[in-house]
């Protein structure tokens, strides 16, 4: 019979923060800047999260609070250029580099969303691609993922 340890105040107090991994970028990006690549995790709350639809692409970056913020794109109207997962997270980190108003954006505890990849001006390195495989696989969208692990892009011309 095991016996439960009994938490003190400090202890239950560690055991509920989160935060996201050393890994994550921390602070809004700029033009180009570096931002973070997430699928949910477990302990994604997906009726909390309503907007975020199946099979979105998300990028963001941490907070000094430990927390994300997000910006996703679901391709809810069905454009044929936002099929591709890449293209899904192309659209969510230029509305975040460009701060363009959008109701596509939240602020989530670190908790609930994994760190797979990065995403710059130039490109997107997936650094866990078994975990976006089982976030396309459980979303139905296999169709839609990457070819690769990078994936870059020329620079748009202003």
């Amino acid at each position: 019979m095991s016996e439960e340890k009994i938490l003190t105040a400090e202890e239950k107090i560690l055991a509920q923060l989160s935060t996201y991994s050393k890994d994550t970028p921390i602070g809004h990006p700029d033009i180009d800047g570096r931002a973070g690549i997430f699928v949910p995790s477990p302990e994604f709350n997906f009726a909390a999260n309503a907007n975020i639809r199946m099979g979105s692409g998300i990028v963001g970056f941490g907070n000094p609070d430990g927390t994300l913020t997000i910006y996703f794109e679901g391709n809810r109207f069905d454009e044929s250029s936002l099929h591709k997962w890449e293209n899904k997270v192309r659209k969510s980190y230029d509305r975040m580099v460009m701060r363009a108003p959008t109701v596509s954006k939240g602020k989530v505890d670190a908790k609930q969303l994994e760190l797979v990849g990065l995403i710059e001006g130039n490109g997107i390195t997936i650094k866990h691609p078994e975990k976006l495989m089982h976030w396309l696989t459980v979303s139905n969208a296999m169709d839609t993922a990457p070819a690769s692990d990078h994936i870059t892009w020329k620079k748009d011309k202003f």
